[in-house]
Formats: structure tokens, C-alpha cells, sequence
């Protein structure tokens, strides 16, 4: 056992004064569904609903071994990291100042304060989270705070680690493979580490949002890159640089290892684990689980775990979540329809769809002295396969349209 290992298995011991270890649950679902042993370790279920709460624990608590005066810690978050960060303070009995853009929703606001109770101040600055963040650093240094980084940090690194000790213990035996999500790297550098000494012979992939490849990225070029652009759906995992500590960990991680999934489509694994299942995941919670229909051929046969790395999911994103998991289906389309100004036109169109077939959305927009107008229409259907039979009715009639479904620029003005 490295020296890694043992400062990990320390801090796994440690962190049960504050939180019991989460479970690892086989599911019979995603078994059955992919013919291997899929087991979930339920980060979701910490007390925070994520696994942030060990990082944090295992930094403010080094820091406090070494500089015992040490009263205040900083931290800049909008999400799981100051939840984390927050109910550690309220553990410890320390001052938290966290920083969160003004944008920030509500209910992460309130759930920080909540679990920081009286010990953790919540100040909201900076429309972006780079403002935030240097507001955060320039208050840090100006009151003698120690900053708690959410994940390029080695103490930081070293907690989020403890998901693999308890997973390993949990089941009994190295699995065939661990499958990860990937933000900025704090929880799979550590379980890379852990695991390069522990359990060597399991294989990990490593999953990112589509909108946020910061690892690929770094094993592309060599080193850590700054993306030109970042898609935030996947709150938890858009990150646009993976942290130089955790690139040092990952940077002998084969790139065939590192998978990338679509944000529509871990809507419909989110929507999937809540229905079948009735597991809350954040779209970054649900990442692993998603990615399991790529390495199918892979998996069959094998023993699994995944990581469920967050549950701390907003209800008020369901609707934008139905929506992109319903395009993703291919079970909802939009489309601009030019729709001929002649009595009963309208009706020719409704007559062409099929029982399944249903109107979401009609705008339109009926001008003088124009013999088409234009349709803004959304359907949805019960299956994929009734589109190409009413596209195939509107050919035919010699309606004209435009599918807008795919097209970002106007869907987002349109729709």
C-alpha cells in the first residue's frame, strides 16, 4: 500500500464522525437492461447529495491539524462544492464565507445556508462564475481566510479518493470496471490513484458532458487547456480546465478510455432513473449511468460500478429536461410550416396527423397580401418511428417546411 492509499484510508475512517459511508446498491434494472452486474455507488445519498461533502472535509480538516487558529475558510461555488463546504463548517463550528454568482437559483442558495446554519455567510457576486471567483480569492487574502478549492487540490483529491475505499470494501472485490464522471477532475484523480495501487486490474472510463471535454481536451495537447466555449446544462461537470493537480493523476489516461455523452440524452437517463427507479439524479449524477450504452459490448457479462455522483437536482429544470429528452427520442419536432392562406388549409394539415400525433406549440403569424403564411408548430408523438409517415403525408400535399428541431440558433430564439 503507496502512501496515497494510506492517507485515503485515513481520511475514509475519519469522514465517519461526520457521515456514514453512501451505499453501493446493485441495480437490477440497468442490469437486466445491459446483461452485466451494474452496482451504483448513491453519492446522491450523502448528506449533501453529493460526494463534494469528502473533499471538503478531508482539505478543512488537514488545515486544521496544521493551524488549529485557522477560523475562516473561502470558497467560490454555485452548486455542490459550497453545499459541501458549508456543512463541514457547521461541522467543525468554523466561520464560511462562499460566494455564488448573483444568478445563482434559490433553492442552492437556501440549501448552502442550511446546511451551514450560523456558521456560513453567503455573499452573491458577479453575473459569471470567473467574477465570483476572484471576488472570492481578493476577500480570502485580504482576511487571512484559507481558500477550499472544489477540486485542484491534493487534500481535496485525497477525500474525493474515498469513494473508491468504500466501494472496494462495499463489494468485496475489485470490479471489472469503475466508470466516472468528469468535471474538473477531483473525484477521478483520486479514484485513479487509489485504484493504480489497490486494484489495478480494474479498468476506469471516464465520462464528460459533450459541451465540456476539458479532459480530452488536456490529453489532446498534452496539458491542461482553457475551452473556447462551455455548455453549463451539465452544471456539475462544465468545466472549462481540468485542474493541473488532477491532470497530473489523469495524464496517462488513454484517450479511448475518455467518453463523452450528449446533454439531450442524459435528459432521458435522468427521466429514465426517475420513472423506472424513482432516483433523483442532477444531470451530472447521471453521466456514468448514461454512458453505459456506449460500452455495452464492453460491459456484458461484467461487474460494473458507476458513480452517481449528485442528486441535488432542481424540479423547477424538469420541463427543459422532458423537452431535451423528448428531442433526443426523437418523439417531439419543430417545425416552421408554410401553411397556404385559403380557407381550410389548417384543416388539411390537422387531418394529416395521426392518432399519436399531438400539437405542443402553434404560432401563427397570418399576413395581408401574402399567399403563404408562416407556422411555428411543435409535435409530439408517442414514437419516432410516426414522423417519417407525416412528413411523407405533408410531402405529398405539397405542404412546405422546415424541420427546426436540431437547429440551436433558432430553436433557442424560437422556442
Amino acid at each position: 500500500m503507496n502512501d496515497f492509499s494510506q492517507k485515503t484510508r485515513a481520511a475514509t475512517e475519519a469522514m465517519r464522525a461526520l457521515f456514514p459511508a453512501t451505499p453501493l446498491l446493485r441495480n437490477d434494472h440497468l442490469s437486466a437492461k445491459f446483461d452485466a452486474d451494474i452496482w451504483l455507488k448513491r453519492e446522491d445519498l450523502s448528506p449533501v447529495r453529493s460526494y463534494k461533502i469528502r473533499g471538503a472535509f478531508n482539505a478543512m480538516s488537514k488545515v486544521r491539524a496544521n493551524d488549529p487558529t485557522q477560523e475562516l475558510f473561502v470558497c467560490a461555488s454555485a452548486g455542490n462544492h459550497a453545499q459541501g463546504v458549508a456543512f463541514v463548517c457547521q461541522h467543525f463550528g468554523v466561520k464560511g464565507v462562499i460566494y455564488m454568482p448573483v444568478t445563482t437559483p434559490q433553492q442552492k442558495i437556501q440549501k448552502t445556508e442550511i446546511f451551514g446554519k450560523n456558521f456560513v455567510e453567503i455573499r452573491l457576486v458577479g453575473d459569471y462564475f470567473d467574477a465570483t471567483l476572484a471576488a472570492a480569492q481578493v476577500y480570502c487574502a485580504q482576511a487571512g481566510g484559507h481558500f477550499l478549492a472544489p477540486f485542484d487540490d491534493e487534500d481535496v483529491i485525497e477525500g474525493q479518493a474515498s469513494v473508491a475505499v468504500e466501494a472496494l470494501a462495499q463489494l468485496g472485490r475489485a470490479p471489472d470496471m469503475m466508470v466516472l464522471p468528469v468535471g474538473g477532475g477531483g473525484l477521478s484523480a483520486g479514484v485513479t490513484k487509489y485504484f493504480a495501487s489497490e486494484a489495478s486490474e480494474t479498468s476506469l472510463k471516464y465520462i464528460e458532458p459533450e459541451g465540456a471535454k476539458s479532459l480530452a481536451a488536456a490529453l489532446n495537447d498534452g496539458a491542461p487547456v482553457t475551452l473556447g466555449r462551455v455548455d453549463n446544462f451539465v452544471d456539475g461537470a462544465s468545466v472549462a480546465r481540468i485542474g493541473a493537480l488532477n491532470f497530473v493523476a489523469l495524464s496517462t489516461v488513454e484517450l479511448e478510455n475518455v467518453l463523452s455523452v450528449p446533454e439531450d440524452r442524459i435528459c432521458s437517463t435522468i427521466l429514465e432513473m426517475l420513472n423506472v427507479e424513482g432516483v433523483v439524479l442532477e444531470p451530472a449524477g447521471a453521466m456514468s449511468i448514461d454512458a453505459l450504452g456506449d460500452i455495452a459490448g464492453e460491459i456484458r457479462g461484467k461487474t460494473i460500478i458507476c458513480v452517481t455522483s449528485g442528486g441535488n437536482f432542481d424540479f423547477e429544470r424538469l420541463p427543459e429536461v422532458k423537452e431535451r429528452a423528448q428531442r433526443f427520442l426523437g418523439v417531439k419536432k419543430y417545425f416552421i410550416l408554410r401553411l397556404p392562406q385559403r380557407p381550410g388549409a389548417l384543416k388539411d394539415f390537422l387531418l394529416m396527423l395521426g392518432p399519436d400525433d399531438d400539437i405542443a406549440r402553434f404560432e401563427y403569424m397570418k399576413k395581408s397580401a401574402r399567399n403563404f403564411g408562416s407556422v411555428l408548430i411543435g409535435i409530439e408523438t408517442r414514437s419516432a418511428r410516426n414522423f417519417p409517415i407525416l412528413l411523407e403525408k405533408m410531402e405529398k400535399a405539397g405542404f412546405a417546411y422546415r424541420d427546426i428541431t436540431s437547429d440551436q440558433t433558432l430553436a433557442e430564439f424560437l422556442i
